[in-house]
């Protein structure tokens, strides 16, 4: 007699388990179990990521541009590059993180850095309020802690977001870009604090007889001792180049970190609408334009490299040889030294 009284247990436990079970999934399917994105009212989209590599959601002319450019920086990147290393995160200061729509952008001054801040701010809602990028004070747009960077997340969080986030990167033709440094740096009178660090030590080392008004203050720098303080091989003996003149493979590493979208100076309206388009965005909030009027161009480059000699626009190039390379500029044809 005790084994069916055995059996009936054994069945009566079961069949309580089994009805648990039943009783589980009915309630993780009622309306109060939906995911947290659900009850905060957000649908489920897209990332920028998909939205990128799925090729469906925008124009495939501007596609295809951008993937030319991901593959020259893939080739080039193969070509020039010896040995790759590790990312530390040091190399990831200058990436700043968007967790709300999954962004990494990394920021290379005097390439619409400001503005890219800017529209970063009014994104992740640090700029409160302020939902016109343009209304953001520039000086606030470079507060350090605004936004975070990469380099702030632990190495698994750092990983997970480059696997997952669009990254991109704008650029500019390098010589462009630094006489456009220098211009604003050296020649504007307000930089007082460039021209003591930098301006100084330029006039000290690279000026013959200099005025001890100009030592002191260094605010009359000329664009050839510029070039020869860059090419002076003591000064990056002595500290790396200020981020508004070092190199981009310097700042932003694009053969360590494959970014998605290479966004170029030159189509930086196009570029900046497409990155937007992609994080789904372009709705909400504009790129701002900038003021071509004060804009440096090729034609100007070309007339402040005219006073510098063959000799001295060869090392330059050298120095620079790798922006130019890794994103498909050509050597400027106001150079003498070819």
């Amino acid at each position: 007699m005790r084994k069916p009284k055995v059996t009936r247990m054994g069945f009566a436990l079961c069949l309580g388990c089994f009805i648990m079970v039943i009783l589980f999934f009915n309630s993780s399917l009622k309306p109060g179990a939906e995911p947290l994105s659900e009850r905060s009212g957000h649908k489920s989209r897209r990332s920028p990521l998909q939205t990128l590599y799925d090729g469906d959601q925008v124009e495939s002319g501007v596609q295809a541009i951008h993937q030319g450019r991901r593959e020259v920086l893939e080739e080039a990147c193969r070509s020039y590059t010896r040995k790759r290393r590790v990312l530390i995160p040091e190399d990831l200061k200058h990436v700043i993180v968007d967790d709300q729509h999954g962004l990494l952008y990394c920021y290379v001054p005097k390439v619409a850095c400001t503005n890219w801040k800017r529209v970063l701010m009014v994104l992740t809602g640090v700029s409160g309020s302020l939902r016109d990028p343009l209304s953001i004070p520039a000086n606030e747009a470079h507060v350090s802690g605004n936004l975070r960077t990469l380099s702030e997340y632990s190495t698994s969080q750092i990983n997970q977001r480059l696997r997952s986030y669009l990254k991109f990167v704008f650029v500019r033709e390098p010589f462009e870009r630094l006489v456009s440094a220098y211009r604003n740096k050296f020649t504007r009178s307000y930089n007082t604090a460039f021209h003591k660090r930098y301006g100084t030590k330029i006039v000290r080392r690279h000026r013959s007889d200099p005025q001890p008004e100009a030592m002191e203050r260094g605010n009359d720098v000329s664009f050839e001792e510029f070039v020869y303080y860059l090419v002076d091989p003591a000064t990056q003996r002595e500290e790396p180049f200020n981020e508004h003149w070092e190199r981009v493979h310097s700042l932003c590493h694009p053969c360590l970190i494959h970014y998605d979208v290479v966004g170029k100076y030159e189509t930086l309206e196009q570029d900046s609408q497409y990155v937007l388009q992609l994080a789904g965005v372009e709705n909400q909030i504009s790129f701002p334009s900038s003021s071509k009027s004060t804009r440096t161009t090729g034609d100007m480059a070309a007339q402040f490299f005219n006073n510098i000699s063959p000799f001295y626009q060869k090392k330059l190039y050298n120095l620079y040889r790798m922006d130019f390379l890794l994103f498909n500029y050509s050597i400027p044809a106001y150079l003498k030294f070819r």
